[in-house]
């Protein structure tokens, strides 16, 4: 959720990053709008309740006047018409106070469809307009080495470690089975991805899969993703598309103290995707599917530390990718690309030799303080005073997809893959080969 003072002192800023974002801009107008009536019928409600309280003094003193033996009528009376206006007034204040609160639940609609603010740093455009900051590793020439390369699909088949048939027949299209090496190959990155985590600082959690309403929303995951989250209509929880989710909501309504900061976790979790609108896109294979896990880390910084912790996030992603010997590219992406809670993000795609193009395999978003507005998390600032706090995200390892760019980048003529040294200790062999080799 923005902050409405900022809203109130620069909305120019909110517009043009609506504008930035390809999303509505009159949504900032309509919040303003929306804001004034909601402060007017606040200071309405207020007056009308020190009105209140003021007659019921008087009645209390009118009360205790008529209680006397030398009452008279006209101290009688005066209560009478005093008590009239109280019940009166007490409408009014009934009345002040729905309509403060109506006008109070338009401004958190309206304020919680308004994406984040995007950073300057971002270049503006859509999906294509990202800009690319390094490109690490050049791709293999296969070509020269006197062969074609196969596709994971393929690979995975002949050595026995994707089943996306079978999986169809139990699951339906985008889903696959890891079987043999392919699953010694998610555990193996599992734990490199842990390890490289941990080692930097992290720590390891595995958080709930199912989440209540509240955190998917207070993550803004409800807004213009909602589209790809599983709702389960029947608990009114929801399967979380991202650990993300439960490590931000981890200290919802949390005062977290300066001194405790940064807090950095890295979550592994099953993540689920309904893939809506991508018919036709990646349907063959394990690119795009509807379950898969995922390493995440996520951190809790304080808001001026949160550019350089993106910075950070970033080098640690890459110090993985780099772990895994596969050509890539980091790329600053454009704001239509962003997600709503993002201010600015990266991605590091992996080249896909079957492909001829590169493909994110991981990313991390600077939030600022979107998240944590929206789900009640803050620390103190020098004065002692609760102020939000930053929060960052970042994929270490989406396991799928690193799992093709690891198969192609790292075939060998005859199907078996040689694996990246920093795999080894973990999976136990150097080579991956078909069953029976």
């Amino acid at each position: 959720m923005i902050d409405l003072k900022a809203l109130r002192a620069d909305p120019e800023t909110f517009r043009n990053s609506q504008l930035a974002r390809g999303e509505d801009p009159g949504i900032v107008d309509a919040l303003l709008v929306a804001d004034s009536t909601h402060r007017a019928q606040l200071a309405e409600f207020e007056r009308l309740r020190a009105e209140q309280k003021a007659l019921s003094k008087d009645v209390g003193r009118l009360q205790r006047a008529v209680r006397e033996p030398a009452a008279t009528d006209a101290t009688r009376a005066e209560l009478d018409e005093v008590m009239a206006a109280t019940a009166s007034l007490a409408a009014a204040v009934k009345s002040s106070e729905s309509a403060a609160k109506e006008a109070g639940g338009e401004v958190a609609a309206l304020a919680g469809s308004l994406s984040n603010v995007v950073s300057p740093e971002s270049p503006v455009g859509g999906e294509e307009d990202f800009r690319v900051l390094d490109t690490v590793g050049a791709p293999r020439d296969f070509a020269a080495e006197g062969f074609q390369p196969r596709d994971h699909v393929e690979l995975g088949e002949l050595l026995g470690a994707i089943d996306v048939e079978r999986a169809a027949k139990v699951s339906g299209s985008r889903f696959f089975y890891l079987t043999g090496p392919g699953a010694l190959l998610e555990l193996a990155l599992l734990n490199l991805a842990v390890s490289m985590a941990t080692g930097n600082g992290f720590t390891p959690v595995i958080p709930p899969a199912l989440v209540k309403p509240e955190a998917m929303e207070g993550t803004g995951f409800l807004g213009q993703a909602a589209e790809n989250v599983y709702h389960l209509a029947d608990d009114d929880m929801y399967l979380v598309g991202t650990a993300e989710v439960p490590l931000a909501a981890l200290h919802s309504q949390e005062i977290i103290s300066p001194a405790d900061l940064p807090l950095r976790y890295v979550g592994f979790s099953p993540c689920f995707r309904r893939e809506a609108g991508s018919h036709g896109r990646d349907t063959r294979g394990i690119i795009r599917v509807h379950q898969f896990d995922k390493v995440e880390m996520f951190s809790y910084v304080t808001p001026d530390e949160s550019a350089d912790e993106h910075t950070r996030l970033l080098g640690w992603e890459r110090e993985f990718v780099d772990a895994l010997e596969i050509p890539y590219r980091v790329i600053d992406v454009a704001t239509g690309d962003l997600g709503a809670s993002a201010a600015r993000k990266f991605d590091i795609e992996a080249w896909i030799p079957t492909q001829g193009r590169y493909r994110e395999i991981t990313s991390t978003s600077d939030c600022t303080g979107f998240q944590a507005r929206r789900l009640g998390i803050r620390t103190r600032d020098a004065e002692g005073r609760p102020v939000p706090l930053a929060t960052l995200n970042g994929t270490l390892c989406a396991m799928p997809r690193v799992i093709v760019a690891i198969l192609e980048n790292h075939q060998r003529p005859d199907g078996s893959v040689v694996l990246p040294a920093a795999l080894r200790p973990f999976f136990g062999r150097e080579v991956i080969v078909a069953p029976g080799s």
